[in-house]
């Protein structure tokens, strides 16, 4: 069979790089962040990295080294992943961050202290053990689009974070556990400080008086 010439060639190429940008337009990066040795790196990761496989995550991903956050905080409108050895550095990360879809992968064999996360407007929750190599990676869907979606969108914008009306109390203790992941939510919360006096956060968080919340505790 005769190769192809010039102008069929000339095609063929212009037929691929069309395809090739259009797969990679219709692909949706997510959000990778790890602690490795006292340094905290970003990542825009196009597939699934294998959990707590640092090496891979730095070959396959865009990664960049940031700066621990400090004051306004961070907002994931998409996919966010987070892979830890203890909850100091994760709390850093994570508190009153605002993230639909958050996995949670404890990469050490340390055991977690019953310590409160509070995340913003979180739709929905995976957590993997990977140290445990019997362990199974859980998920808990805390409601999904359509009519069990709260009528005002937990997502607002990052400068706003201090109104969200969603907020998830994340008990880290349950990762030294091997029960399944559990949940229970309290609605129309007017006063957040009088209704949990022993959560230290509320002495920080912007309580708006005229707003009530939806506070979910997942454990």
């Amino acid at each position: 069979m005769a190769p192809p010439s010039g102008p069929s060639l000339l095609l063929i190429s212009a037929l691929s790089i069309f395809t090739l940008n259009s797969f990679t337009r219709g692909q949706k990066n997510s959000t990778l962040i790890f602690t490795k040795e006292n340094t905290i790196r970003n990542c825009s990761c196009s597939a699934d990295i294998r959990d707590c496989d640092y090496s891979l995550a730095n070959l396959m991903c865009s990664c960049k080294t940031v700066l621990p956050f400090a004051g306004e905080r961070a907002s994931y409108s998409g996919h966010l992943t987070i892979w830890f050895t203890d909850t100091s550095a994760l709390g850093l990360l994570l508190n009153f961050t605002l993230v639909r879809d958050l996995k949670l992968t404890l990469c050490s064999t340390n055991t977690l202290p019953t310590e409160y996360l509070a995340i913003c407007g979180l739709r929905r929750l995976r957590i993997n053990t990977e140290a445990k190599q019997s362990s199974l990676e859980q998920s808990l869907l805390l409601y999904s689009s359509g009519e069990n979606e709260p009528r005002e969108k937990p997502m607002l914008l990052h400068k706003d974070w201090q109104t969200c009306m969603y907020i998830s109390f994340l008990d880290m203790a349950l990762f030294n556990r091997e029960s399944s992941l559990k949940s229970y939510s309290i609605e129309n919360v007017a006063s957040i400080a009088n209704k949990f006096p022993s959560f230290s956060y509320f002495n920080t968080f912007p309580v708006l008086s005229n707003k009530s919340y939806v506070v979910t505790f997942i454990y």
